[in-house]
């Protein structure tokens, strides 16, 4: 994560991984597909969290380096114990104040986080001066106003059994993380050949158990709240939650998540 809300967690990268870090692998593989990078580049990584991204990279960019850069070292330490290729390295960084160099990197990729940073202006900012000439600056997020089944399936319930949950919805949130606000992001930065596209991987869970026990980990905005409700009243919202899911015969449920990219280059030296 880039910067965490003040009243939400992100620390445990066990608890964030069961949450919602199973579908982060496979939107990072089609994320670099859609970039294309050639290899031997210079990446960082900026929001890495428990290092996806990062590991994607490495995997299927052939990089030279990846830096990746996040303010919380609970998911630092899982990053580091997750990614132990040489080519690798991550350090403590905010967003909006990178601890870099100016033009250092080819490539400066965040996944799945920009929509917490406090200014995404500032930290657009940030991504332009650490890019070399003529590199790439690219992020995605999910779509949890639409697309992000599910978190959306999760809030639509939550607020109808108590109507305050409403402030708490990502879907009504982050405005960002919607084609336009992205586009305009990325273009008040100065950069070029903007582009957005939507990205989606299947979310299936083996049974109703399996969807639902992410949400008692605290990593979060939904499982926070999840986490603050005293049983019975959680356990009124996963009964409704049971109710209201597209269950299949033999048990699993099929989901999707929609995560939107946003890429663009830095002006020419």
């Amino acid at each position: 994560m880039l910067s965490p809300m003040a009243d939400e967690v992100w620390a445990v990268g066990e608890a964030y991984e069961a949450y919602v870090g199973r579908w982060s692998a496979p939107v990072a593989r089609r994320f670099l597909r859609l970039l294309g990078l050639p290899a031997g580049r210079r990446w960082l990584d900026v929001g890495c969290g428990t290092g996806a991204l990062t590991a994607a990279v490495l995997e299927g960019a052939a990089p030279a380096e990846v830096v990746g850069v996040d303010p919380s070292e609970g998911f630092l330490a899982t990053a580091k114990h997750r990614v132990a290729d040489p080519r690798a390295a991550f350090q403590v960084g905010d967003a909006r104040d990178l601890p870099l160099p100016d033009h250092a990197y080819d490539a400066v990729v965040s996944g799945l986080a920009l929509n917490f940073v406090p200014d995404p202006v500032r930290a657009l900012a940030e991504f332009t001066r650490v890019a070399v000439p003529g590199g790439v600056v690219a992020a995605y997020v999910w779509d949890y106003a639409e697309g992000m089944a599910i978190t959306r399936l999760f809030w639509d319930a939550a607020t109808l059994l108590d109507p305050a949950a409403t402030a708490l919805h990502e879907g009504r949130r982050f405005a960002l993380c919607r084609p336009e606000p992205l586009r305009e992001l990325w273009t008040g930065a100065g950069l070029t050949g903007v582009r957005v596209e939507a990205l989606e991987v299947p979310t299936t869970f083996a049974d109703f158990d399996d969807y639902w026990r992410p949400f008692l980990g605290g990593q979060g905005p939904a499982p926070g709240y999840a986490a603050s409700l005293p049983e019975d009243r959680r356990r009124a919202l996963r009964d409704l939650l049971r109710t209201r899911l597209p269950t299949q015969p033999n048990g699993s449920i099929r989901l999707t998540a929609r995560a939107w990219v946003v890429r663009g280059v830095t002006a020419p030296a």
